[in-house]
């Protein structure tokens, strides 16, 4: 999961809506894990995103904001808002640190959403404004303002999950996001559409491995109900 990444963005939606009519949502446990784009970046460092697409890659302006009005597209064909024009980019590792805040919390999942809606659809941004707008983003999530601010304060806070997330990332191949690990099997790699998610998804709960129990005659066992006294 990758903050400035629109196709995260794109593809967090196409996953939920495939896993939404998986017959064992239930059964289905979804983890995020801190990915960053530019982890070298400076925090100060706040670009206008077509400024950073040309100088990142090499295009042209012309050919950055062609790429903008597609990702704006297909977001809308999700129904999802997306700003094609006059966003910046910046450094996320504070919006990753406190997403693991809010995952103590039990708000993780109403964070993630409304950090991605405020980056990519809000024309407030979420880089240039400081601390306060991420404090008042996490309350918005449902968590503690003050708690968040203290959080952000400190730059140390969270900081070893996030780098352990990114390190787990890069065991696992994920150079690339988005980046979907199912099952600790299988890797769907980019904003796929929802029928490969369902596929997916399919093919890793029927080869799930059940237990295999080692019989090695009667002994004796506590249950749900308690353990049985033995009777001489």
């Amino acid at each position: 999961m990758a903050l400035g990444c629109p196709w995260c963005y794109v593809g967090k939606a196409r996953f939920e809506k495939a896993l939404a009519a998986f017959p064992h949502r239930d059964g289905v446990e979804v983890v995020h894990r801190s990915f960053e784009l530019d982890p070298g970046r400076a925090k100060g460092d706040i670009q206008p995103v077509l400024t950073m697409l040309t100088r990142k890659y090499g295009m042209s302006e012309a050919q950055a904001q062609a790429g903008e009005d597609n990702l704006a597209a297909q977001a809308a064909a999700e129904g999802l808002d997306y700003r094609a024009r006059g966003r910046d980019a910046g450094n996320t590792f504070d919006m990753h640190r406190l997403l693991h805040f809010a995952k103590e919390h039990g708000r993780q999942d109403e964070l993630i959403q409304i950090l991605y809606r405020a980056n990519f659809a809000e024309e407030r941004s979420v880089f240039s404004e400081g601390d306060e707008r991420l404090v008042r983003l996490a309350a918005e999530a449902g968590l503690d303002a003050d708690a968040a601010r203290t959080v952000l304060a400190d730059p140390d806070a969270y900081a070893d999950e996030v780098r352990a997330d990114e390190r787990e990332a890069a065991q696992l191949g994920a150079n690339g996001v988005p980046f979907f690990v199912l099952d600790r099997k299988y890797g769907v790699s980019g904003a796929q559409p929802a029928e490969v998610f369902t596929q997916a998804l399919t093919q890793a709960w029927g080869e799930r491995s059940p237990l295999k129990l080692i019989d090695q005659g009667a002994a004796t066992a506590c249950g749900p109900d308690g353990c049985a006294v033995p009777q001489n």
